[in-house]
C-alpha cells in the first residue's frame, strides 16, 4: 500500500520541474523533512543537488530538516526567496482593512500609510520599493513576482508582530504585488509609525532586511535576452534558523 504525498512548487522550481505541484507515492504516512527530501531526490536524480538546497513549509510554516511531517500536510518545496473598485462595493473600514496583504493589484502609498497612523505615534515612515530599469549595467524589462500567498501573509504578519515586539507602540503595514510589475511601479510598501521617529527609522530597516529573509516571495528578472529568477540578497539564506 502506498500514501500519496503533494508538495506545492513555487518560482524557480515549478519552471524546472515544469509542474506547480509534485505528487510522490510513499509506503510512509510520516516522514522527517530530510527523508521527503531524500525521497523526492531518488525520484527526481537531476534535480538532486537543487532539492538539497530548497527549503520545506509545512502547513504554511518552514520546517527544519529534522521536523516530522505527514502526507496529509499542506507541503511546499521553496526556493530562496528574493522578494479600481465598482461604485457600490461597499469600503472597508480602517478595522476590516487587513494590515497586511499581498496582491496582483497596484498598491497604493496612501493606503498603506493610513494603516497606520494612530494619535499615540508622532512620527511616520513609509518605504516604497519599485522596480529600476538597469542593475550592474543590464537593462531590466520587466519584473515578475510569485509568493505563496497564504504562507507569504502569515510570515508578514508574523514580521509586524516582532516589531511591536521588540519596538512597544509601533505599528507596521506591509503591501506586496504579485504578478508582473513594469519599471518605476510600486512592488511593496511598508509603512510604520512610532511614538518617536528614531524607532521608525529602525523599524522600517528591519522590516525590509526581514521580509527578504523569511516571506516566500520570489521575483523574475525579465531582460531584453532572457530572465533569471531571482532569490535572497543578503548571503546565505536560512529561514529555519530561529526556529532551532
Amino acid at each position: 500500500m502506498t500514501i500519496e504525498w503533494k508538495i506545492q512548487l513555487f518560482a524557480g522550481l515549478a519552471d524546472r520541474f515544469g509542474t506547480p505541484a509534485l505528487a510522490l507515492a510513499l509506503p510512509e504516512e510520516k516522514l522527517t523533512v530530510s527523508e521527503l527530501k531524500q525521497a523526492l531526490s531518488e525520484q527526481y536524480p537531476e534535480q538532486a543537488s537543487l532539492l538539497s538546497i530548497s527549503f520545506v513549509a509545512c502547513n504554511q510554516s518552514y520546517a527544519t530538516d529534522d521536523a516530522v511531517i505527514r502526507a496529509q500536510d499542506e507541503l511546499a518545496l521553496l526556493p530562496p526567496v528574493s522578494g479600481g473598485e465598482e461604485t457600490a462595493a461597499p469600503q472597508p473600514t480602517l478595522a476590516e482593512t487587513p494590515r497586511f496583504v499581498v496582491t496582483d493589484e497596484p498598491l497604493s502609498v496612501d493606503a498603506v500609510t493610513r494603516q497606520v497612523i494612530a494619535a499615540a505615534n508622532g512620527a511616520t515612515l513609509t518605504f516604497t520599493g519599485t522596480t529600476r530599469e538597469w542593475t550592474h549595467g543590464v537593462r531590466t524589462v520587466k519584473l515578475e513576482y510569485e509568493a505563496y500567498v497564504p504562507m507569504a501573509v502569515k510570515t508578514l504578519e508574523q514580521i509586524g508582530d516582532e516589531i511591536a515586539e521588540r519596538w512597544p507602540g509601533t505599528l507596521t503595514a506591509i503591501a506586496h504585488r504579485i504578478g508582473v510589475v513594469d519599471i518605476a511601479e510600486i512592488s511593496v510598501v511598508i509603512a510604520v509609525s512610532s511614538p518617536h521617529r528614531d524607532t521608525c527609522y529602525e523599524a522600517s530597516r528591519y522590516a525590509i532586511e526581514r521580509l527578504k529573509q523569511i516571506v516566500p516571495i520570489w521575483k523574475k528578472e525579465i531582460w531584453e535576452d532572457g530572465s533569471e529568477w531571482k532569490g535572497h540578497q543578503l548571503g546565505p539564506w536560512d529561514p529555519t534558523v530561529s526556529l532551532k
